[in-house]
């Protein structure tokens, strides 16, 4: 949070006339974004969510959408009645705004279906701290049939039981899409994740600043319609809506 405070500070220092923030926090930016709005600069709020109510507009969908389709996609499998099955559930870092919203979604998602969630460890979103996390569930869970959660959950969630010749006995979902999700999707060991189109989110918040600076009309919230990319059409998608160059 501090060097994104610092960082954004920095570019208003040297001239910036708009700033577009995907936030590392959902509160901890309003300050900042008061500050910027006082000096005529107008923020767009990316992707992730700042709960300021200064922002000029925002380009960004639900996580708690996100994370409902992702435990929506679990539920479907095992509807209630057809037998128990443990999942583990890797949100993200405890405090963060998309990462409370995607907790709740995938909870309600999956609350009247014969989904188990034994376990629900949040954690920095660095590979070293989630592979800690995946492994600790391993050891207090053998019997967890799947993980879901951030991205970067997902490469030790598949590795590591495969290491362990679990591969078979342990899926992997992720709750958003990134190009590892997407190689994961293909190879077949990830499932599925939905797809928010971040490349669409970041063309419409470059839209919307060019058009507040330019005094034309401009929507306050734009968010593109999320869809689960999984084995059915990780070949047919519009990949690039989803994925950079």
């Amino acid at each position: 949070l501090a060097k994104q405070i610092s960082a954004i500070a920095d570019c208003a220092e040297a001239g910036a006339q708009g700033v577009v923030i995907g936030a590392i926090s959902a509160d901890g930016l309003n300050n900042l974004v008061s500050e910027l709005k006082k000096k005529n600069i107008p923020v767009i709020d990316v992707i992730n969510g700042i709960s300021s109510p200064d922002v000029a507009a925002k380009s960004l969908v639900s996580f708690g959408q996100m994370g409902y389709m992702t435990g929506e996609y679990l539920a479907k499998m095992h509807p209630k009645g057809s037998g128990k099955v443990q999942v583990a559930w890797f949100p993200g870092p405890a405090g963060a705004g998309w990462v409370e919203d995607g907790n709740k979604g995938f909870l309600d998602a999956v609350k009247d279906s014969d989904i188990e969630v034994v376990d629900t460890k949040y954690g920095d979103t660095g590979k070293a701290v989630q592979l800690k996390l995946v492994e600790d569930t391993l050891e207090a869970y053998p019997d967890v049939k799947y993980m879901g959660g951030t991205s970067p959950t997902a490469e030790p969630a598949t590795g590591l039981p495969r290491d362990r010749g679990l591969e078979d006995n342990v899926k992997v979902l992720a709750y958003y899409f990134t190009p590892p999700v997407y190689e994961g999707i293909k190879s077949g060991r990830i499932m599925a994740a939905p797809t928010d189109s971040p490349v669409i989110q970041g063309r419409v918040a470059i839209d919307q600043i060019v058009r507040i600076l330019e005094k034309k009309d401009f929507d306050l919230r734009v968010g593109p319609k999320i869809y689960v990319i999984d084995s059915a059409n990780v070949k047919t998608f519009d990949r690039d809506s989803s994925l950079a160059p």
